[in-house]
């Protein structure tokens, strides 16, 4: 109850602070202020007890929804697709007909729906009483095409599989929630890393499918620079090395290690790496633990797919098209998205209901995956789902 009653007053400072200084403090400097004591409150939340954030009591169904003779961007098809998913809920509708409260919450590149039912993300929203009280609201946790438990290159086909982008994995959502979970509205699209660029994908595609967009970590606009260098990297690891045997081979290629050093590096917050691993022994064990814990779990030619999908994304062309309320939450320690290019803020502008906020450093922000740490954003999640009421 204190931990709550001290939120509270911290909220209502900033915003109290925010009113009174427009006519003495820039917007900027107020931006600031605003920012860190959201960091503030955002500490306080991940060092409150565990008791208070462990995931609730819930009870999730998964189920497989198969869209026959899927026809993809390339014109490849694929006979049955598969599609997994995660719920938790019950859809409720209007007198129209219209869903009313389902949430679909989109997971990042080699993840899953189920990541997010973890302590830090579904013990802080979807309990009881919570922002998106599993009670109330309808939650959709899918897997996107070449992801978890859906249809994907290991499966069997390897590299015959189909050669998906960002647009089929979105039609292939789509698809799930008309055709298969009888969905025709979202309340939310919450999207993080890939799934942030495919919420961009999302609000353009179908503006008029959903209330609010809460895209976080990417940039709406290709994928270019450092970026598209260090994902090339990981394509060229894994395609040059001749253990990789055009996609057939028998054992995971050593091009894999490399291409998930990579990816370590992209992730990486050198603030919370230094303080995992504050000696030699420790760093090396972090590598090497972090490293035998990918090899279990990566395929090569899953990984291959997941990282070329992102080869044609650009939605900067189209953003005028998005009505529904966005705000885009990037953090200032994100390695895959770094704040000196200011091309968020450029580009939230266009957006006609569009807010960015940037996560500035803190002892709980983790990098690029600040995204599933909850305590550090939900304070702006209220803001939207308010802004958002119809």
């Amino acid at each position: 109850m204190k931990y709550k009653l001290l939120v509270f007053v911290l909220l209502r400072h900033t915003r109290d602070l925010a009113m009174r200084s427009k006519t003495v403090l820039t917007g900027g400097f107020t931006r600031k202020i605003e920012a860190w004591l959201g960091a503030a409150v955002a500490a306080l939340a991940l060092a409150a007890p565990l008791a208070a954030q462990t995931a609730p009591t819930l009870t999730p169904k998964e189920g497989d929804f198969v869209v026959r003779d899927f026809k993809f961007r390339t014109g490849e098809t694929l006979s049955e697709l598969r599609l997994h998913y995660t719920t938790l809920g019950t859809p409720q509708r209007d007198a129209a007909g219209r869903v009313t409260n389902a949430v679909l919450i989109l997971h990042g590149t080699g993840g899953s729906g189920r990541q997010f039912l973890g302590t830090q993300f579904a013990g802080v929203l979807f309990g009881a009483g919570q922002l998106l009280d599993a009670t109330r609201h309808y939650i959709i946790l899918p897997d996107g095409i070449g992801h978890g438990r859906s249809s994907k290159p290991s499966d069997a086909l390897r590299t015959r599989f189909p050669h998906y982008d960002y647009d089929d994995m979105v039609l292939g959502h789509y698809r799930l929630l008309t055709e298969g979970l009888g969905v025709n509205h979202l309340r939310l699209i919450l999207g993080t890393s890939m799934g942030c660029m495919h919420s961009w994908v999302w609000g353009e595609t179908y503006p008029n499918f959903m209330d609010a967009m809460m895209p976080l970590a990417c940039l709406p606009v290709e994928i270019a620079g450092r970026n598209r260098m260090m994902r090339t990297m990981v394509l060229d690891s894994i395609r040059t090395d001749p253990g990789w045997n055009a996609g057939f081979y028998g054992e995971q290629p050593r091009g894999l290690r490399t291409a998930l050093y990579i990816l370590l590096i992209m992730g990486s917050s050198p603030l919370q790496m230094q303080k995992s691993a504050p000696s030699r022994d420790a760093a090396d064990k972090y590598l090497d633990d972090w490293l035998a814990q990918r090899l279990r779990s990566t395929d090569a030619n899953d990984m291959l797919y997941q990282f070329d999908a992102s080869r044609n994304y650009n939605p900067a062309p189209a953003l005028e098209k998005i009505t529904a309320h966005v705000l885009f939450i990037n953090s200032a320690d994100d390695l895959i998205n770094p704040p000196e290019l200011a091309i968020a803020e450029r580009e939230i502008k266009r957006v006609k209901h569009g807010r960015f906020v940037l996560l500035p450093i803190t002892d709980p922000t983790r990098g690029h995956g600040s995204h599933t740490l909850a305590p550090l954003w939900k304070h702006h999640l209220a803001e939207l789902l308010e802004a958002s009421k119809r």
